[in-house]
């Protein structure tokens, strides 16, 4: 029970990170300042579900893939790690001319599915995460249920995700610009850590396939 909930735990968290809805609530504010709450709903509630769904693609053929091109999943966690960690630089300390998230359409062009759902909700980060983390998911009996944890995660955090954009007016209000600055500074610091955990424990099983590390002494 208590590997399951850890596995819950960390793909929650770390997803909920990278999406970041305080940082997306400008965003998608900006991207349909002319509609109404119930507009905005209907779109926040669209983007959710393309994004859930893109997930799920890659929760189910992700690993899959990589097997068939037989690509070492101890090198899906070093790579992951590298991106979450530079979009996690990204957020703590971001540069003048450097944007994750992309301008968005004017009139009435749908923002669903671009920008809202990808990148902004599912980009390079929420693809490392669910590969990198599911990656570490090993074949067993208990294999399918652990799969069942992780979706039940990705569920959780599509659904944070929509009730932050669906309320993005009262929460802007409440904790105001500076509030979402200073949380997305301190949400990228942890993001930092995660992809420096991920290329660690990569690199570790990576030497360890070849033999170069034994039982963690190196030879």
């Amino acid at each position: 029970m208590n590997a399951y909930f850890t596995l819950f735990f960390g793909m929650f968290t770390t997803l909920l990170a990278i999406i970041n809805p305080l940082e997306a609530i400008p965003v998608f504010l900006g991207l349909l300042q002319d509609k109404d709450a119930a507009e905005q709903r209907q779109v926040a509630r669209k983007a959710c579900l393309y994004a859930l769904l893109l997930m799920f693609f890659f929760l189910i053929f992700g690993n899959l893939l990589l097997r068939l091109f037989e690509v070492p999943l101890s090198m899906i966690r070093v790579v992951g790690g590298v991106i979450l960690m530079r979009i996690g630089f990204e957020l703590f300390a971001p540069s003048p001319d450097s944007s994750l998230i992309p301008s968005g359409g004017k009139g009435d062009e749908d923002v669903s599915f671009i920008p809202m759902a990808m990148p902004i909700m599912f980009g390079p980060g929420a693809i490392a995460t669910v590969i990198g983390l599911t990656s570490t998911i090993k074949d067993s009996d208990r294999a399918i249920l652990s799969f069942a944890v992780v979706a039940l995660a990705i569920c959780a955090t599509m659904l944070v995700t929509y009730l932050s954009l669906a309320y993005a007016n009262n929460i802007l209000k409440k904790i105001g610009p500076q509030g979402i600055d200073a949380a997305t500074r301190i949400v990228g610091f942890f993001v930092s850590a995660m992809g420096v955990g991920l290329i660690f424990h990569g690199t570790v099983e990576f030497l360890q396939s070849y033999g170069v590390l034994l039982n963690g002494v190196a030879k």
